[in-house]
């Protein structure tokens, strides 16, 4: 299979992004930043989210920060609010054979922006098949997980409780990934690797003990996914994003991935 680039670089233009968030957008903050250094290649063109901005979330009422962040940079704003979506059909959330009448709409609000990517900064709607196809091998995602780390022929780490899973299992160090999305969730190849971050029990505590305390489980999981955000996440999801603008990443449709013209078997491991 011929590699593609997901991005080629073209004189006198920046690659264009648009950031998915569903959140408070800390991962969207990191983007932006990076994209205001001259040397990124690419600019934030586009916040959309699936919260409009006056509906409180449920953890703790607090609200969508979307519209703020577009409005303090002057970037676009879209919204198509899934809650009013399924509450206009009558049809709970989790009926996702109507997930893609609802990707169609986001589609039709991304398409006026002239993307060219998307990054998924805290976006918490499952893709279906017209943004996958719409833009495939261009939607990323940052995993607070090695995804390289397998367990038979499946990855070990997926899902939402991936920190925890790895700590309760014995891991002595975290790493996050980032990887393009596709259709089996955390499945999309896998881009950069960050760092590691050592995993530190309480003194006295070893993984036995903590898994009997679901308390002290919480606090110790909590304090290892804040030390990996600002290691792995922070740092790996920005750069991918300026990698791809330098037009460093290709796939070739078959699950490789080839930095600088060369295949690999994870992208980059930093």
């Amino acid at each position: 299979m011929v590699p593609k680039h997901i991005y080629t670089p073209a004189e006198g233009r920046r690659m264009r992004v648009a950031c998915f968030m569903s959140g408070s957008g800390t991962n969207a903050r990191k983007i932006i930043g990076r994209s205001l250094k001259p040397d990124s290649g690419y600019d934030v063109s586009l916040i959309f989210t699936d919260v409009r901005d006056d509906r409180l979330k449920r953890s703790g009422g607090k609200r969508c920060r979307a519209l703020d962040i577009a409005r303090e940079h002057g970037i676009a704003y879209e919204c198509v609010d899934i809650r009013d979506f399924y509450k206009a059909r009558g049809v709970k959330r989790t009926d996702l054979s109507l997930r893609p009448e609802f990707d169609r709409m986001v589609l039709e609000k991304v398409e006026r922006h002239s993307i060219d990517l998307i990054a998924n900064a805290g976006y918490m709607s499952i893709m279906t098949g017209p943004i996958l196809e719409g833009f495939s091998g261009r939607i990323l995602n940052v995993h607070p997980a090695d995804l390289s780390i397998m367990e038979g022929d499946e990855r070990k780490y997926v899902g939402i409780h991936v920190v925890r899973d790895a700590i309760l299992a014995g891991e002595r160090e975290l790493k996050s990934s980032t990887h393009v999305i596709r259709e089996k969730v955390d499945h999309g190849e896998i881009l950069v690797i960050s760092e590691p971050v050592p995993v530190v029990l309480p003194e006295g505590v070893d993984v036995s003990v903590l898994g009997q305390d679901r308390g002290l489980l919480g606090q110790v999981v909590d304090e290892h996914q804040d030390r990996l955000k600002e290691a792995g996440d922070w740092v790996i999801y920005p750069l991918t994003i300026q990698m791809i603008a330098e037009g460093r990443f290709a796939l070739d449709g078959g699950g490789g991935v080839y930095l600088d013209g060369v295949k690999t078997s994870h992208g980059l491991r930093l």
